[in-house]
């Protein structure tokens, strides 16, 4: 056996280390791992939340890596979604599409009911005031300054 032959404690040639199975785990999870790992780096030791900030930095993660073509840059932006994307099942495509398309009709539909729910408060609490308001015009109350100023004190 020679001396350059790998053992069975390192990892073959094809086989990420730890490290970068590590990096790509939180590629896949997005910017916001990264934040987390960031600020718990600086809770837990000052210099090693700057040494995470300046890798983070240097190597780009949130500078565009979902705006690059590759696979390998897609997979690490975990934040995006691929519903548009067929899974080569027809069926299953078009249920799919039939589903979206149901989704944003109510959701389309309840963001109307709720702009409607909106005025319908208004108008009740602008009616309400304007009630208010003719009372208060109706019967004005009694104040000392409706008084004749004859008999007081003072008065001019």
């Amino acid at each position: 056996m020679s001396a350059y032959a790998p053992s069975s404690s390192t990892p073959a040639l094809g086989a990420p280390g730890v490290v970068r199975r590590a990096l790509d785990w939180l590629d896949q999870r997005g910017p916001m791992s990264w934040i987390i790992v960031m600020i718990g780096s600086f809770v837990f030791g000052g210099p090693l939340g700057l040494l995470v900030l300046g890798f983070i930095l240097m190597t780009g993660r949130f500078s565009g890596a979902c705006r690059r073509n590759s696979e390998r840059a897609s997979m690490r932006c975990g934040m995006r979604m691929h519903v548009s994307r067929p899974t080569g099942n027809m069926a299953f495509d078009s249920y799919k599409a039939d589903m979206l398309a149901r989704l944003e009709r109510e959701q389309a539909e309840f963001e109307a009911f709720l702009g409607r729910l909106r005025e319908a408060r208004d108008k009740a609490e602008f009616d309400q005031y304007m009630d208010e308001r003719a009372k208060d015009a109706a019967h004005p109350a009694k104040d000392e300054t409706d008084a004749p100023a004859e008999g007081k004190p003072g008065a001019y």
